[in-house]
C-alpha cells in the first residue's frame, strides 16, 4: 500500500514541486561563479547545443543556462525520473521522457530510440538538449555512445557542464549522487565544445566518446576546485 501511495501522481507532483523549490533555494543562497567568464556569450553563436552532464551531479544544471535559451532535458520514465521531470518543468525546462541503455532491449524498454528522434527534432527547432552522458546504473562517469550519436546526426556540438557547491551530501548510490546544500559557494564550469562530424565512423565515434568523458571530468574537477574541494 505504501509503495502504491508513493507512486500516486499527487505524491509525485508534491515531491517534484518541493524539489524544485529546494533547488531554487540552494541556487539563491550560494555565491556562484561561472568559469570561464563570458562562456555564455561565446556559446550563443553555436546554439542549439547538446549539454552533457554526469548522473548524480545534475541537480543544479538547469541554473547553468541563461533564461532566454530554450532547452529541453532528457529524463527517464522511472518513478525517480517522474519526480525529476516535475521539478525540471517547474524550473522552466521542456521534457523528453527517455533514457539510454547498454543493450538494444534496454534502449527499447526505456524509450531510447523514440527519445533520440524527439531530441533530433527539438534540436532542429532550436532547443538545446540537456542529457546525462553516462548510462543509468553505471558505471558512473563513463560516457555512453548515445550522446555522441546525437551530435553526429544533428550536427550540433556537445557542451560539457558541471556544477558544484562547497557544501553537499553524497548519497550511497551507483552514481554517488551529490545533494547540494544551501548557504555556501557554487561554481558552474563549462568545457570546450565537441563537434562530431557526420562522416565519423565507429572508430572515430569511440574517440569522441572518450573526449566527452575527458572534458566532462575536467569540468567537474574544475567546478570542485573553484569551491575549494578536491573530492570531485
Amino acid at each position: 500500500m505504501m509503495k502504491r501511495l508513493a507512486r500516486h501522481p499527487w505524491v509525485l507532483s508534491g515531491v517534484g514541486t518541493l524539489l524544485a523549490g529546494y533547488l531554487k533555494l540552494v541556487y539563491l543562497t550560494n555565491r556562484f561563479v561561472l568559469d570561464p567568464e563570458g562562456v555564455h556569450e561565446d556559446t550563443e553563436q553555436h546554439l542549439p547545443v547538446i549539454v552533457a552532464m554526469w548522473h548524480g551531479q545534475h541537480f543544479l544544471v538547469p541554473f547553468a543556462k541563461p533564461s532566454h535559451w530554450p532547452a529541453k532535458v532528457m529524463i527517464s520514465r522511472s518513478v525517480d525520473g517522474e519526480v525529476n521531470a516535475i521539478a525540471a518543468r517547474k524550473l522552466g525546462l521542456g521534457l523528453i521522457r527517455a533514457s539510454g541503455g547498454k543493450s538494444a532491449r534496454q534502449i527499447k524498454k526505456r524509450g531510447g530510440m523514440r527519445g533520440f528522434i524527439e531530441a533530433l527534432k527539438s534540436l532542429k527547432e532550436g532547443y538545446s538538449i540537456a542529457m546525462t552522458a553516462d548510462v543509468p546504473k553505471g558505471p558512473a562517469r563513463k560516457s555512453g555512445i548515445g550522446i555522441v550519436q546525437l551530435a553526429r546526426h544533428s550536427g550540433r556540438p556537445i557542451l560539457p557542464v558541471a556544477v558544484a557547491t562547497s557544501r553537499s551530501k553524497e548519497l550511497d548510490s551507483w552514481d554517488t549522487a551529490s545533494v547540494n546544500l544551501p548557504f555556501g559557494r557554487g561554481a558552474i564550469a563549462v568545457g570546450d565544445l565537441i563537434w562530431v562530424p557526420s562522416e565519423a565512423d565507429d572508430d572515430s565515434l569511440e574517440t569522441y566518446r572518450l573526449q566527452v568523458e575527458e572534458r566532462l571530468n575536467v569540468a567537474t574537477r574544475r567546478a570542485y576546485e573553484l569551491v575549494g574541494r578536491t573530492d570531485g
